[in-house]
């Protein structure tokens, strides 16, 4: 069935499935209704995007792209907001946008087509990483970079993967927040109340995972590097309390993980 779908369709379905589960779930389980009407625009908006968006051609413009939403990740350490001495969120009146979520999926898309600068650009992230800290984005980083060494054999990304990994574990550390429901510890929280739920919701997330890196409309080294960072948040949370991607509340993984599927290139859209 999946071969019969047209690329941008394939990615929609991609970024579609975690997230309906995710609002069916909130939906079951009386989450409030912010977090529905958060999730469902971002979800409208980002497929909007998946449908008609496009890479820009020149590298240039790519190059200033890529430095623009690397520099995203650095805004929260000097606007704020700080909670407990962790800034990650970038602030959109009402809302605060998960700096690392939104702004990485893009930049391991891009990256993954200027391979040349593509470790100084992840390394980059990565500290950033450090100073807010993030933990998750880190992880994001380090299954990313095991991505594009699967496919480049590039020993640039095996140093960087090893790096990351060690460095994420200390932004594990000192970047631990209280959970809070819908948002961290998704899965762990629907299989106490609901192991239907909490096979539904993990499910989606796995096809998701699988249509980015087998069947969404990126060359192969965009494709393993974006679900690799799609992996890298996955595990995080898993093992921690950070939120969930796509099948957790948020915006930011949803506008974040659309923006890198829309990314196509002009001869494969």
């Amino acid at each position: 069935m999946i071969g019969r779908l047209g690329p941008r369709a394939t990615a929609a379905a991609a970024l579609a499935l975690p997230v309906l589960a995710l609002i069916a779930y909130m939906l079951r389980f009386d989450a409030p209704r912010s977090y529905l009407a958060i999730d469902a625009v971002s979800l409208i908006a980002a497929l909007a995007w998946v449908a008609a968006g496009r890479a820009p051609d020149a590298l240039r413009t790519r190059r200033i792209l890529t430095a623009g939403l690397v520099l995203l990740l650095f805004v929260p350490l000097v606007t704020g907001p700080q909670l407990n001495g962790i800034a990650r969120w970038l602030p959109l009146g009402p809302v605060n946008l998960h700096a690392g979520m939104f702004a990485l999926p893009a930049i391991t898309v891009l990256a993954a087509r200027d391979v040349k600068y593509a470790p100084l650009v992840l390394s980059t992230v990565l500290l950033a990483a450090l100073l807010q800290p993030d933990g998750g984005t880190g992880f994001a980083v380090t299954f990313a970079t095991v991505g594009l060494y699967h496919v480049t054999r590039d020993w640039r990304f095996a140093l960087l993967c090893i790096v990351s990994f060690f460095a994420s574990l200390i932004a594990t550390l000192d970047g631990e927040l209280p959970p809070q429901p819908f948002v961290e510890h998704v899965l762990q929280d629907a299989l106490a109340t609901s192991p239907l739920a909490a096979l539904a919701l993990a499910t989606a997330l796995a096809v998701s995972f699988a249509l980015m890196l087998f069947a969404s409309p990126l060359e192969r080294e965009a494709r393993f590097a974006l679900g690799g960072a799609l992996f890298g948040f996955f595990i995080i949370a898993l093992m921690n309390t950070y939120p969930y991607p796509l099948i957790g509340h948020g915006a930011a993984p949803i506008l974040g993980f659309g923006l890198a599927l829309g990314l196509v290139r002009r001869e494969t859209s």
